[in-house]
């Protein structure tokens, strides 16, 4: 398990992988239990598209993702995935997507669970008034993002 770190915009990201899959972003720069810093081939594609995504040539990303979690969050996961680049969605709307529309606190943890931030785009997730709700990157870095996609269309 291997985790490399990069600077991005919003600051120092820590893209990690096994098995060849890229498993998890970090904040900051602590290491996960666990892992081991070193620049693998799949980090460094997952690098070159995280680049990309900020210099606003890349909507989507093509990597393959590890990532475990509950049913219910794998599907919230998805649901995120489904939210197209530029837009957002309230936590009651995610919910709604999953089958359960009152299930929007289990949303918000879901998000907070998120081992791929970004790559899975919970910054696109808002609260139902437009706040921002939270962010694991915080907030700052969240509005970035959402300001990032509002003025660079997807291509």
């Amino acid at each position: 398990m291997y985790i490399k770190f990069y600077e991005y915009p919003i600051g120092t990201v820590g893209i990690a992988e096994t098995g060849g899959t890229v498993c998890r972003v970090v904040f900051g720069n602590g290491i996960p239990a666990g892992f081991t810093v070193k620049e693998t081939p799949p980090l460094k594609r997952a690098a070159l598209q995280l680049t990309e995504y900020f210099e606003g040539k890349r909507a989507a990303f093509d990597l393959p993702f590890a990532c475990q979690g509950t049913v219910f969050q794998r599907a919230v996961w998805d649901a995120l995935k489904a939210i197209p680049y530029g837009e957002t969605r309230s936590y009651r709307e995610v919910a709604a997507s999953v089958g359960n529309p009152r299930a929007f606190r289990a949303v918000g943890m879901a998000n907070h669970r998120n081992p791929l931030a970004i790559f899975i785009p919970c910054h696109r997730v808002v609260e139902t008034g437009g706040g921002l709700g939270g962010y694991a990157g915080g907030l700052p870095a969240k509005q970035y993002l959402l300001d990032l996609e509002k003025r660079r269309p997807s291509g």
